[in-house]
């Protein structure tokens, strides 16, 4: 049980996760369906939604979400119960889904990464089809700016922007696609460390470091506390592909839930080719210690989810 003690307070994240995980899944639930407002009129088609619904419900982490709930309380100096998350954090949290979802049925497409397993079930490509694996991507890609931006006040339009922009660097160019650009180039290619630390800031690190720094835009953070989150999300994004890295080689298809050991099938420079295993989790360990320094100087109130979930990132098993 992840349990962690300030004081006389007692801080359960896994009771946490658990009613946070139930508000983020009842919410992509409710979101990632046909809108009844256009289906009448010929609305999206059928196999469409099935295949978006396919991609991101039953299975996956969450990681993404809960670090964008965990920072959003942490700005907020409130840990409100998961039945009253905030609706402007809940739909960060789904919208960093949706995009995270999108990238995974993109990059296990046959001209990406050709993978067949993914959450322990075929990938989408498999299931529905290359067109549709597709052209589910491109719709879950536009529906994670369409929550970020309802026709309501739930979310004011300075917090909109800001969101919008955070979320769209993180998945561009200068992020997740410009990193997947930099590994498909790489097959092959003996990296040197600084180049695959950039390659993995950009394809892993930038949307986890998103993720925290869209939970605190959800609320009110001193410059102090900004720069600090920047350098939390920066450590743990390095640290979780470090890990991954390490599993791809330690554990099973069936524990991972998706294909163990073709990172070394497809000869792809990574942290355990380059370091060796044993450095490899040392320097997990490192980027960990990293994280919770930033925490620590942030001087924020409450950071416990976050320390927590940098902890159970890092230490991981699947």
């Amino acid at each position: 049980m992840d349990t962690r003690v300030t004081g006389s307070a007692a801080f359960n994240l896994s009771a946490w996760s658990a009613l946070h995980l139930a508000h983020v899944e009842s919410a992509l639930e409710r979101w990632v369906r046909p809108d009844a407002a256009t289906d009448a009129e010929g609305g999206a088609p059928v196999e469409l939604i099935a295949a978006m619904r396919y991609a991101v419900l039953d299975g996956g982490k969450r990681l993404r979400p809960l670090l964008v709930l965990a920072a959003s309380e942490a700005a907020s100096g409130e840990r409100p119960a998961a039945a009253n998350t905030p609706e402007i954090a809940l739909r960060a949290a789904c919208a960093v889904e949706l995009i995270h979802a999108y990238s995974l049925v993109h990059d296990d497409l046959p001209c990406m990464d050709n993978d067949v397993l993914r959450r322990g079930k075929a990938t989408v490509h498999v299931k529905f089809g290359e067109a549709s694996a597709m052209l589910a991507g491109d719709a879950l890609q536009a529906m994670a700016f369409e929550l970020l931006t309802p026709d309501d006040d739930a979310i004011p339009a300075r917090q909109q922007a800001a969101l919008c922009r955070l979320l769209a660097r993180a998945a561009g160019s200068a992020g997740m696609a410009g990193g997947q650009a930099i590994d498909l180039a790489s097959v092959g290619v003996a990296l040197t460390e600084r180049q695959l630390r950039q390659m993995h800031r950009l394809k892993t690190g930038a949307l986890l470091q998103a993720s925290v720094m869209m939970g605190a835009a959800c609320g009110d953070v001193s410059a102090q506390a900004e720069a600090a989150l920047m350098s939390y999300g920066a450590a743990i994004g390095l640290a979780f592909q470090v890990v991954d890295d390490m599993l791809d080689v330690t554990a099973d298809s069936a524990t991972l839930g998706k294909t163990a050991g073709k990172d070394a099938d497809q000869d792809k420079p990574t942290f355990v080719s380059l370091l060796g295993l044993e450095r490899a989790g040392v320097y997990a360990q490192e980027l960990l210690a990293e994280a919770l320094a930033a925490l620590a100087r942030s001087g924020l109130h409450d950071t416990q989810a976050l320390q927590g979930l940098a902890r159970r990132l890092v230490n991981r098993t699947c």
